[in-house]
């Protein structure tokens, strides 16, 4: 039985759950800074040699789950057929980060707040993001390869896909959570379908038309009439 089993058996949290608990209690106690591997694995009740399995890093154990959602990203993507339009695909698959973010929002809370503090763990971030939209912009770089451009076609919707992602999710970080992030995802995401998938935005309110007829002098001089059209339309 590993070892995963034999803690989901025992009724105790696994182990990597553990680490994370007691990691972000004394990053919120101390300071992030502050805080060593030692200090985690004494508070979690295992050895260093545990925490290294799990995490290569004292960073790692900040952003614990994006291995994984990596992973289900480029699965979903890699599971899509030719028929799927491409740009909603890559939408669809940054929704799956939004998910993992959902799933616990009083820790993605936290380590929004933390990450802001620490200049380190946002440089980690940002590396994080970039595998991110590499993921998304492979995806788009193989169903674009017959167009012309398809790369820089590609690598923009990528990087599209990503900001209009992240504007809405740290919005609703910044709220605390509340409410429901997928509205504000789902919203934030249509702007990159109307402008690169083909699919329309709603229409906008048709303004009526001005028809204007001006009445000159045969032979009148083109600035004269053009003067006349700027004093009807009020603008002389």
């Amino acid at each position: 039985m590993s070892s995963e089993k034999a803690e989901a058996g025992s009724g105790k949290p696994p182990m990597r759950d553990a680490l994370v608990a007691a990691a972000f209690q004394l990053f919120l106690e101390r300071g992030y800074e502050q805080t060593t591997v030692d200090d985690i694995v004494a508070l979690a009740g295992v050895g260093r040699r545990s925490f290294f399995r799990y995490f290569p890093s004292k960073e790692d154990v900040v952003f614990p789950d994006h291995e994984r959602c990596l992973a289900d990203m480029t699965a979903f993507l890699a599971d899509g057929s030719d028929d799927d339009e491409p740009v909603r695909r890559v939408c669809d698959a940054a929704r799956l980060v939004l998910r993992m973010y959902a799933e616990n929002p009083t820790f993605s809370v936290q380590r929004y707040r933390l990450t802001k503090q620490v200049p380190g763990l946002r440089a980690y971030e940002l590396s994080v993001v970039w595998r991110y939209e590499r993921a998304l912009a492979a995806y788009l770089r193989r169903r674009f390869r017959a167009r012309r451009d398809g790369t820089l076609q590609a690598d923009v919707i990528a990087a599209a896909v990503v900001a209009a992602h992240n504007n809405a999710l740290r919005s609703w970080l910044r709220s605390d959570g509340e409410g429901e992030a997928s509205a504000a995802v789902d919203h934030a995401l249509a702007y990159v379908q109307s402008a690169f998938g083909g699919v329309p935005m709603p229409p906008a309110v048709e303004q009526p038309e001005d028809v204007v007829v001006v009445v000159s002098r045969r032979g009148a001089p083109l600035w004269r009439v053009v003067q006349e059209i700027e004093t009807t339309l009020g603008r002389g």
